[in-house]
């Protein structure tokens, strides 16, 4: 039988190209079936037509199938990945923005914490529920891989959700130090570097960082408030937390901004100003996705001669070294158990992992520094008690989870809290289940 990569929400085309296009180009995988699954069958077939060109062009290896039936995409897969957004742009992303602002709430990305990322992590953790009780009756050996924010909220649920093994990934941590010192720009490239990277998704932290056993630390901060002293920048929160807080985070600088009580404060507008804060980004950001999509879309979708090169996405790379038992080390998103021994057990950590036949090891890091760990456990406390509104359906833990998110608690009070949460529960509908 012809071993399965199943990817759900294969209509995000440009990221099936990517991922499945990546496993194309892979040797040891490249004659599997990639099977794909959406909800929106237009976009399916979409990408469909356009995988299939990608496989003709890299010698015709393996199969491309569109399923109408999410349970027989999944039936005999070897690895699941999900790309799921539920909701999408409209209406979901909208409300979660718009309702928020009548009462003076303003975000920046709303995709991983805030309040934005509590209605997202409630909207998703039901259909990750249905997609568990599918695998666990037709691939209960399947490694799964996703790719959906938020992403600790979510791996966290399927945590308690499933025993089947899953890992999250993200880009922040193989981006973080590429990024930090091109902007930066102290003569110091990224391959000549040895750095550890350790916390949570969207907030882990450069523990350190050396070339041939140089500390670089002095000098990324001395540049990097020189940085923010000269004018505006597009990381200007992330400088400030490291002068104030003394490491580098790996998220951006937009995440960051909303994920603390700091810098978006209706009482200090000004903040927003000096520290370059683009409010409303994530909208601006679909529509301006949406709109490159429709100029893009023919040629991309029905390009005879459409190829691929492989990305540094980490899909491929697991399941090669899975298939080949050649180990490969990633960043990825796994229940803690001790790993980082200063944030609680249940929370999912973003650690360095190594993969091979065995699938995913995570690797121990130990104590954080006090004040990383403070600032992670802000989040962790959000996202435990949003996991515990979703499995419980008891409308209480989503009210305690957005009054204990830092930037909401910071701007709203209790009272305002638990209305906006009602609002939001009302305006979601049917997306979500039915609390009590």
């Amino acid at each position: 039988m012809m071993r399965k990569i199943t990817l759900i929400g294969a209509g995000s085309t440009v990221f099936a190209k990517n991922l499945i296009g990546d496993c194309m180009q892979t040797e040891s995988i490249r004659d599997f079936e990639f099977a794909l699954y959406d909800i929106n069958e237009k976009r399916l077939q979409e990408s469909e037509t356009m995988l299939k060109n990608i496989q003709k062009n890299s010698g015709g290896y393996g199969s491309v199938v569109a399923y109408s039936n999410r349970k027989e995409a999944l039936r005999n897969a070897d690895f699941v990945i999900n790309t799921i957004q539920v909701g999408g742009y409209e209406p979901s992303t909208v409300i979660d923005f718009e309702i928020p602002k009548k009462y003076g709430l303003r975000q920046t990305i709303g995709d991983t914490l805030g309040i934005g990322g509590v209605f997202r992590g409630l909207r998703t953790i039901p259909v990750l529920q249905s997609i568990a009780r599918d695998m666990e009756e037709v691939c209960p050996n399947a490694l799964f891989l996703n790719y959906t924010n938020p992403m600790a909220i979510l791996m966290g649920a399927w945590n308690r959700i499933t025993n089947i093994q899953g890992v999250g990934l993200c880009h922040s941590v193989q981006s973080c130090v590429p990024n930090l010192l091109n902007h930066l720009q102290i003569g110091v490239k990224p391959e000549e570097t040895k750095w550890k990277i350790a916390g949570i998704n969207h907030q882990a932290w450069l523990l350190n960082i050396s070339k041939a056993g140089l500390d670089l630390y002095p000098e990324i901060k001395k540049a990097a408030k020189a940085k923010n002293t000269n004018g505006k920048h597009w990381d200007m929160v992330r400088f400030d937390l490291m002068e104030k807080f003394g490491y580098y985070v790996t998220e951006s600088s937009e995440h960051s901004a909303e994920y603390m009580p700091y810098y978006i404060k209706s009482r200090y507008p000004e903040l927003i100003e000096k520290f370059n804060i683009p409010l409303d980004e994530y909208p601006r950001r679909c529509i301006t996705q949406i709109n490159e999509w429709n100029k893009i879309k023919e040629n991309l979708v029905h390009n005879a001669q459409l190829t691929h090169q492989r990305t540094h996405e980490y899909a491929s790379y697991i399941i090669e070294a899975v298939v080949t038992n050649k180990p490969y080390i990633i960043a990825g998103n796994v229940m803690n158990n001790s790993l980082i021994t200063n944030l609680p057990n249940e929370a999912c950590v973003e650690v360095a992992c190594i993969v091979d036949r065995n699938g995913i090891t995570p690797s121990i890091v130990g104590k954080l520094p006090e004040q990383c760990a403070a600032l992670n456990r802000t989040n962790i406390n959000m996202q435990l008690l949003t996991i515990e509104a979703a499995l419980t359906l008891k409308k209480e833990y989503i009210y305690m989870s957005a009054m204990l998110d830092p930037h909401t608690s910071s701007e709203l009070s209790l009272d305002d809290i638990k209305s906006m949460c009602d609002d939001l529960i009302l305006a979601h509908g049917d997306l979500l289940p039915k609390y009590k």
